[in-house]
């Protein structure tokens, strides 16, 4: 009896640590996007400054 409550509470922490590095790749998931949005838009206004001065 003791176990299967030993397995009943590894499997609880196991699904438990799995559910919060979902959580947490889906959270990097999306920093990476928008990381990467920032930096072109970051590309784009450096291309137009450069533009502008040389004009």
């Amino acid at each position: 009896m003791t176990d299967m409550v030993a397995l009943a509470v590894i499997l609880l922490i196991i699904g438990i640590i799995l559910l919060f590095l979902g959580i947490f790749v889906k959270v990097a998931s999306f920093l990476l996007w928008i990381g990467i949005i920032l930096l072109i838009i970051g590309i784009i206004v450096g291309l137009f400054r450069l533009l502008r001065r040389s004009v």
